[in-house]
């Protein structure tokens, strides 16, 4: 035997049967309680809602600051090299100062015994 489509099937007539029952005990209580729980749901969207753009907020601002970290570090970053490189250079020509002025002292010292 085939269901027609006018033929309530199991599924619907328990669901009309817990219906009639939740009527029975709860009377016209009912609406005002799934009133209630329609208003908490929707606040409770709402709230998730403004949680996601705190969230997503919160998210951008933070890259930016390391973003402007990253940044800061890498000038001074950069600073340090260029000082450091400078240092060496200073370096370097002190000691070729050095060599020089002991050049100059043999070329002198061999001009005295000459």
């Amino acid at each position: 035997m085939k269901k027609t489509e006018k033929e309530p099937t199991t599924n619907e007539t328990n669901n009309s049967k817990i219906e009639a029952i939740k009527d029975l005990i709860f009377g016209e209580n009912i609406t005002e309680y799934d009133n209630k729980f329609i208003a908490i749901k929707n606040d409770l969207l709402k709230k998730k809602s403004t949680l996601e753009h705190l969230i997503e907020s919160t998210e951008t601002n933070l890259n930016v600051a390391i973003d402007n970290l990253s940044t800061d570090l890498n000038i001074r970053i950069t600073s340090l090299e260029d000082n450091l490189e400078a240092k060496f250079h200073n370096l370097n020509k002190e000691k070729m100062d050095r060599k020089q002025l002991g050049d100059l002292l043999i070329k002198l010292g061999n001009k005295i015994s000459e």
